[in-house]
């Protein structure tokens, strides 16, 4: 009888196989060779479905080339009509950014989830620049988010007014002055000046009622005046914004700014003559902040059957297509549903595997970057990580598998963001004509992806560089701006004062 091998091998790793004994009756050689066949069956389906995975998501330099020119695009057809593209490019009305020149006490709200937080910060000038901060963070009771506006509001404003009661130390208000606030408002809004938005829907779980329709603004400053807080709400601001003015008031070079966490969004500074949309009107400045709400793109991004199938089994189908291959809500999910199916229809896990590992969103994207800090010989973190959220039972091989899967979505989410800055800073180059790849230009970065997951960061900064070349990825720095848009929105706050500085 000639001898079984005890290890087979294919792309998807090793899988070990116990020797046989030297002597085995015939239906236990039959057994086995039919274990064989199952088994090296299984090793093909599983390399198979990796393989494919690679290849779809692939994204060479060619297929970068497309993504940010087509970004490009769609933001001057955006600009050029409303509704124009995938790209909203709305109308930021901050004309103004903070130069480092302002003083006195400003606070800010960033409402934008189950929690809000507020700030307050001292400002001194270009001197002293930011004297004192602080801030605290507020639960909203569940109830409230299905409450009434009047509810809802009531609760943030009361939250405020307890906050500037405890105001002292460092932190002074002019005698005769009104505390000024810049308010952070992560939903989808339609804004109408810098102090004034209509709310078009609630999102994140929020349904409250009497507020859609309604000046965003005007609901949280009736509320501040039925508490007896004498505070106005001078800069109403997207987050991304917010980030893009708190890392300008340190750097004047800041004329982009990205987040990238659960979510995406990015922004950039643009000429006011590059807006056919405005019929020539023009602001002081000749500037403005253009919130791009990027996470709607969808052209040339190269998708799995994967995504294909998460999109459709989202709340929005055939919405938010970038946000979905890019942003930390989904890189996990996209790796579960590939699991799966090797789970299903190449046995990764066995013969049988838990009905967690079904779960939609069981995986998260933090468990993908805590596998792949896992640098060990037997990959224990990886089996840990994998068992604790979907109680899978991994061995060495099935562990190497999906630390390849968690890579080949990385890689495409981070080179994608890559890709995205650069069509930003391309449209800006060229309208410019090349005053941004010509001098230090910075793109701000703030949300917990880009901190946290060093090898979707290392993508992301590699493929900008592949797109623009070594000598002007030199002038171009990509460097994190932690809370930028906490404080961003206190300084945009200062920035569109009544009183002056």
């Amino acid at each position: 009888m000639s001898s079984i091998p005890t290890t087979t091998t294919s792309a998807a790793g090793f899988f070990r196989i116990p020797p046989p004994p030297h002597r085995m009756p015939a239906a236990g050689v039959r057994m086995m060779a039919g274990a064989l066949r199952s088994n090296a069956s299984s090793l093909s389906t599983v390399g198979s479905i990796l393989t494919n995975l690679q290849h779809e998501s692939a994204t060479p330099l060619p297929v970068l080339r497309h993504v940010a020119d087509a970004m490009t695009e769609d933001m001057r057809a955006g600009l050029a009509v409303e509704g124009g593209s995938d790209l909203k490019m709305i109308l930021s009305y901050v004309d103004a950014l903070p130069s480092g020149n302002e003083k006195g006490l400003f606070y800010a709200l960033d409402l934008g989830g189950t929690n809000f937080r507020v700030l307050r910060v001292q400002l001194g000038g270009k001197e002293e620049r930011v004297i004192a901060t602080e801030s605290e963070q507020v639960s909203i009771p569940k109830e409230l988010m299905s409450g009434t506006s009047e509810q809802l509001f009531d609760f943030i404003a009361s939250g405020l007014a307890t906050f500037a009661e405890v105001e002292g130390g460092n932190f002074r208000l002019p005698h005769g002055r009104q505390r000024e606030i810049g308010f952070t408002f992560s939903f989808p809004v339609m804004q109408t000046s810098i102090d004034s938005g209509i709310l078009m829907k609630w999102t994140k779980g929020f349904s409250v009622s009497g507020t859609a329709g309604r000046d965003v603004v005007a609901c949280l400053n009736e509320a501040m005046e039925r508490q007896a807080l004498d505070m106005r709400v001078s800069a109403l601001v997207n987050d991304t914004v917010g980030a893009l003015a708190g890392a300008r008031y340190w750097d004047d070079d800041v004329m982009v700014a990205v987040i990238l966490g659960t979510g995406t969004n990015a922004c950039y500074v643009e000429r006011t003559d590059a807006i056919p949309r405005l019929h020539g009107t023009m602001s002081a400045s000749g500037m403005t902040i253009i919130n791009t709400e990027w996470g709607a793109f969808s052209n040339g991004i190269p998708l799995t059957v994967f995504d294909k199938d998460m999109d459709a089994a989202s709340i929005n189908p055939g919405e938010q297509i970038f946000e979905k291959t890019i942003s930390g809500m989904y890189l996990g999910e996209i790796a579960r549903r590939v699991l799966l199916k090797m789970a299903e229809e190449g046995d990764l896990f066995g013969r049988s595997f838990p009905q967690k590992l079904t779960t939609p969103f069981s995986l998260r994207t933090p468990d993908l970057c805590a596998m792949q800090q896992d640098d060990s010989d037997d990959l224990q973190a990886v089996g840990s990580i994998l068992y604790n959220a979907t109680q899978v039972e991994s061995n060495l091989s099935s562990r190497k598998v999906a630390l390849e899967v968690c890579d080949a979505i990385v890689k495409r989410g981070g080179r994608l963001a890559g890709a995205g800055i650069v069509g930003i800073l391309q449209k800006m180059d060229q309208d410019s004509k090349g005053s941004i790849y010509g001098k230090r230009t910075v793109v701000a970065m703030d949300g917990g992806l880009y901190e946290h997951y060093p090898q979707y960061r290392g993508y992301m900064q590699r493929a900008v560089e592949e797109l623009l070349g070594s000598e002007i990825s030199r002038n171009i720095v990509i460097e994190h701006s932690k809370d930028g848009s906490g404080i961003g929105a206190a300084l945009l706050a200062a920035t569109n004062s009544k009183y002056e500085h």
